[in-house]
């Protein structure tokens, strides 16, 4: 979903750039949880229309399938045709989708249907709290990344719990709150309980939007690379710590980056 958010954004950006429309093929049929799929030019016809003309070579494609496509030519190809189908994960406009990010932000609003239910178990969650709260919100990546990288990414909860107690450690007269997003239903919130005594653990359960919405509410981020995470510090340029090695001590406070720093770094 955040790959295809990300894809999106890029071309979306180009196109505000040069005073281009551009339609989300994927968001007109998928992941219909954001406010760009309820916009006009967003739905399965126009889906159908583009995905048969550019099967058909009634319409052009710019292909950027490739890592080491030539993305120069791709863009001049994109220049000369007026309608044209843009493709591939690798397409990359760094500096036009920061400076139309904002507008990038409201699209992606995600649907108050998703959004109202955990603001108000998150507020629940707080309700007792005796100091001021920080949120940590904490990735656990699992299922695809069992083979992704060669499971390099793959932590047990063990790694998981000592990020979250290091992150505590710093958080002197403050009442951490640790919320949890994980693909992985056996991941037990009594572990985390146990082994972080120190912080508050919360695991809403939530389907993807939600837990993209809860990860974008808190104050803090970490897990392995992934789009998910990324794109929720998008939302309020939340500060993220990549946990690119299981060792918490490479964790420190200096290490939690803005957007704009992990965006240009997408593994």
């Amino acid at each position: 979903m955040c790959n295809n958010l990300l894809q999106y954004a890029h071309v979306y950006a180009w196109g505000r750039e040069h005073g281009r429309k551009v339609i989300s093929m994927r968001f007109s049929y998928k992941y219909q949880f954001f406010h760009i799929c309820h916009t006009s030019l967003t739905g399965f016809g126009w889906y159908l229309a583009a995905k048969y003309a550019a099967a058909l070579k009634l319409l052009p494609t710019a292909s950027f399938k490739h890592s080491d496509c030539d993305r120069e030519a791709l863009e001049q190809k994109m220049l000369r045709h007026r309608h044209i189908v843009v493709s591939g994960w690798n397409v990359r406009f760094y500096d036009l989708f920061l400076k139309y990010r904002d507008d990038i932000v409201k699209l992606f609003t995600i649907d108050e249907q998703y959004t109202e239910p955990v603001r108000q178990k998150m507020r629940d969650c707080e309700r007792q709290a005796k100091q001021t709260v920080v949120r940590l919100g904490v990735h656990i990546r699992r299922g695809d990344y069992a083979a992704w990288q060669n499971g390099r990414y793959l932590y047990d909860d063990d790694v998981y719990a000592a990020h979250i107690n290091q992150f505590a450690s710093w958080q002197t007269g403050k009442e951490v709150h640790v919320y949890l997003s994980t693909n992985d239903p056996a991941v037990s919130e009594a572990y985390y309980r146990q082994h972080c005594p120190d912080v508050q653990v919360h695991l809403l359960g939530g389907n993807a939007p939600e837990d993209l919405f809860m990860l974008s509410e808190c104050d803090y981020l970490t897990g392995p690379p992934s789009t998910f995470s990324l794109v929720a510090a998008m939302y309020r340029d939340l500060p993220l710590y990549r946990m690119d090695t299981a060792d918490a001590t490479d964790m420190t406070a200096e290490r939690f980056r803005k957007f704009d720093y992990w965006f240009r770094r997408i593994l």
